[in-house]
């Protein structure tokens, strides 16, 4: 008996260390080569980084899996409670394997061979970490093994709260769900807190096979896994038997996710999208969970592409109609509403259509054009709709006037249309009149910013980002013609000049050296005016002033000032750049201007005002300035923190003025006139390019920058007559408009070293009795006229027996 015994004790010895050695040996086999689990100690999972507004309004999203994630810590306990009671009940206790899950596991298996009922199986939550993280979806009994070496090596490095939280914010959960916050918005549309315990349980119940209780398609299964979670839920005892009740009697509905509400700035999201990857990489973009705040104002964002669009419409209807989109074959009956409606809806929509819709004419007469619209409507084009409609012709010409609608429109011409629009506010159009329209050629961009900041307000960067992408705003590299003209002037005036110094308006020659023909810029007119004040000079954009003023300073010193305001970095000194020759973008020049209206001050352009990373660390802020007072807790009627100016002053602030003042007159009386009916404090500057290539408009409010830049993307001349006046300046003053509409009249904002003076505009004199045309003019201590003024004249070689004034033929410049 005895011996019976111990034979028996030994062999269960052997058999034990047999065991163990068997154990030690395939852990050390299969412990070989695995990856390494320190990784999960810095792993933080790939989250998205979102855009807003200035608002706080959504503008973009940027991510590779849309997940949110949530600290351990700010999960309602609850939650965490509904997945240990479905997954893993002794977490808190096991060693990373629970052999009692196991061997409970085999049981139940076991018993349930021959049934058609699905296998039980044991993987804790931290093999389910080892899994996702480090290991394949591979089945194999190799795999568990190295899920269970894993989990043991996990549980040693580890709290478990880190294993949890890891856990809960990297499982799928279905619904395009990573993680459960992700989940509970995707299933519920609820944040985490404020799901009920039913929600909890059916989240709880969806990490072994989402699909398997897809809550629409497999709702009686949907809702028996969420039973079995609260009854789980139940037995650990973390609800009562009456949330229990409550939870099963629930019905299971899913809601639909709120639509975010977005903001609609294309190109300025892409801008900003740009920047962060050059500043952070691809990774942290689009897997980091950044949070940025930028700068952009949606209200004048929408302004801005309302403005651009309706200008470069504007253009392109001067110069004629370019004919349909296609042609709706005579194979197709249009005199039966389903024939058309069939046709119309196989025409391909162009891209850059917005609001407008597309239609086919089903017909025309000597008044009406007939057409059928997209939405199932009829109506009709009057004739004074299509009047605009020549046929366009090379050049930028048109043929001839537009007299019945069949010389535009023929029978199946798809073509754009949206409602005709009142042109007298009494007398409505009626319900079923259109007009015609077309897709811009040409086009342009706006950018808005805060002069005193550089926040850019706004950026338009073309007529639609579904017909390009590219960005005149900060990308397109053009020549800025006069609106250069100023930086020249302040050059001058940080030299001494004044706005009354006289330069002669005269014919100039530049000997170019041999075999190069001679250089002779003209004005617009083509015409010469004599001894004119520095202020007319710019208010009426004269060419041949500029040049000898540019001349006289040196163009040393202009390189320097274009250098010093951002606009180009190394200007060629030849006296054609002072006629803005140099290229340059829309943003340096708008930023340029800005620095002339804010006293003369640097700014540095930023469309982002703060970024911080996923964990709410602002890691970036474009206003860098430390504010100890503005962080108090509580207001005791203290005065608001003052705040250092730690701006560069860029030029003397009385120069600074004294050019914005020019350029005040530029609207009152020069080039700029159209802005005035804006009827607000307005200055800028007209810019348009040899062979009328490109136009611009520059201009400011005492507290809003804005530039405009229209142009074809290959520079081809925009037709006669089509100056930044023309063009440009119709974008800046609707955008100015809408922008400063209910806002008060703020005036130019005056340095203390100035005095204004009155003068005689046309001679630059003090004004006396019986002085017309009288102005105040600003000028620096020391530097009030006091008798006649000398004339600038420059230095120009003359041919011999040339005249010296009058209306002669030049060849043309920068204007």
């Amino acid at each position: 008996m005895i011996r019976a015994l111990l034979t028996t004790l030994g062999t269960l010895l052997l058999l034990a260390v047999i065991g163990a050695g068997g154990g030690l040996f395939i852990f050390y086999k299969f412990g070989q080569a695995l990856p390494d689990y320190r990784q999960l100690a810095d792993y933080e999972p790939p989250v998205m980084t979102r855009v807003h507004a200035g608002d706080g309004r959504l503008l973009a999203e940027y991510a590779v899996e849309k997940r949110v994630f949530v600290p351990i810590g700010a999960m309602p306990k609850k939650v965490i409670q509904a997945f240990l009671a479905a997954e893993d009940q002794n977490f808190y206790s096991h060693q990373g394997v629970d052999f009692t899950g196991v061997a409970r596991a085999v049981l139940v298996n076991l018993k349930n061979l021959g049934s058609s009922r699905r296998l039980v199986g044991a993987s804790t939550i931290t093999q389910q970490v080892a899994k996702n993280f480090l290991l394949t979806n591979e089945v194999s009994w190799r795999r568990k093994v190295k899920e269970a070496i894993l989990a043991f090596r996990i549980e040693r490095a580890f709290p478990k709260q880190r294993i949890l939280e890891l856990y809960l914010n990297e499982i799928y959960l279905g619904f395009g769900s990573y993680g459960v916050a992700a989940a509970a918005l995707n299933y519920f549309n609820r944040s985490l807190d404020e799901l009920t315990i039913s929600q909890m349980a059916f989240l709880a119940a969806l990490p072994k096979a989402p699909n398997n209780y897809h809550p629409i398609r497999k709702p009686d299964a949907a809702r028996g896994r969420r039973d079995w979670v609260v009854r789980r839920m139940l037995e650990e005892q973390f609800i009562t038997p009456q949330e229990a009740a409550a939870a099963r009697d629930a019905p299971l509905l899913i809601a639909k996710r709120d639509e975010t509400q977005l903001v609609t700035a294309a190109y300025f999201a892409e801008e900003v999208r740009r920047e962060l990857e050059d500043r952070y990489g691809e990774q942290q973009l689009y897997k980091g969970g950044l949070s940025v705040r930028t700068t952009i104002d949606p209200k004048l964002q929408a302004m801005a592409d309302d403005a651009v669009r309706g200008g470069l419409q504007a253009y392109d209807r001067r110069h004629g109609y370019r004919g349909p989109f296609s042609q709706i074959g005579a194979d197709v009956r249009l005199d039966t509403s389903p024939d058309w409606q069939r046709a119309l809806a196989r025409v391909e929509r162009p891209k850059g259509m917005h609001e407008w819709s597309l239609a086919v004419v089903l017909g025309t007469d000597q008044k009406f054009a007939f057409v059928g619209v997209e939405d199932g409507k009829q109506g009709r084009i009057p004739l004074s709709e299509l009047t605009w409609a020549r046929e366009a012709l090379e050049d930028q010409k048109r043929g001839p006037k537009v007299r019945k609608p069949a010389d535009v429109l023929a029978r199946g011409d798809v073509v754009a249309v949206s409602k005709a629009i009142p042109r007298d506010k009494d007398k409505p159009v009626p319900e079923d009149f259109y007009g015609l329209r077309q897709i811009p050629e040409i086009n342009g961009g706006l950018v808005a910013l805060d002069p005193h900041t550089g926040r850019v307000l706004a950026m338009t960067g073309g007529y639609s980002p579904e017909l390009s992408e590219f960005n005149r705003a900060t990308q397109a590299r053009r020549q800025p013609g006069s609106a250069f003209k100023p930086f020249v002037y302040l050059a001058a005036l940080d030299q001494g000049y004044t706005p009354a110094t006289l330069i002669l308006d005269a014919p100039f020659v530049i000997d170019q050296g041999p075999g190069l023909p001679k250089w002779r810029p003209a004005n617009y007119t083509k015409k010469f005016y004599g001894p004119s004040t520095m202020r007319l000079g710019i208010e009426k954009s004269r060419n041949l002033m500029t040049v000898r003023l540019a001349q006289t300073i040196g163009m040393d010193k202009v390189a320097t000032y274009a250098k010093r305001f951002g606009i180009v970095d190394r200007l060629p000194e030849t006296l054609a750049m002072s006629l803005g020759a140099g290229e340059t973008t829309l943003m340096r020049l708008t930023t340029a201007y800005a620095m002339l209206v804010n006293g003369g001050k640097r700014i540095t352009p930023t469309l982002i005002d703060r970024i911080q990373d996923r964990n709410g660390r602002t890691v970036f802020r474009h206003d860098d300035r430390q504010c100890v007072k503005c962080r108090a807790e509580f207001w005791t009627r203290q005065p608001p923190p003052e705040q250092p100016d730690t701006r560069d002053q860029m030029t003397n602030p009385g120069s600074a003025y004294q050019t914005v003042a020019m350029l005040e007159g530029v609207v009152k009386r020069g080039t700029g006139r159209r802005i005035a009916a804006v009827g607000k404090p307005l200055a800028g500057k007209t810019g348009t390019t040899n062979k009328e290539r490109d136009t611009w408009f520059l201009g400011f409010s005492a507290d809003l920058a804005v530039g405009v830049f229209a142009g074809f993307d290959t520079p081809i001349p925009l037709g006669r007559r089509e100056t930044g006046s023309s063009v440009a300046a119709p974008i800046f003053r609707d955008f100015m408009a809408a922008a400063l509409k209910d806002k008060p009249s703020i005036p130019f904002r005056i340095p203390p070293n100035i005095s204004l003076v009155r003068v005689d505009s046309r001679t630059g004199q003090l004004a006396v009795a019986g002085t017309r045309n009288v102005i105040l003019e600003a000028f620096k201590p020391g530097t009030v006229p006091t008798g006649d003024s000398q004339v600038l004249e420059g230095q120009s070689w003359r041919e011999p027996g040339a005249a010296a004034s009058g209306a002669i033929t030049g060849t043309g410049g920068l204007y």
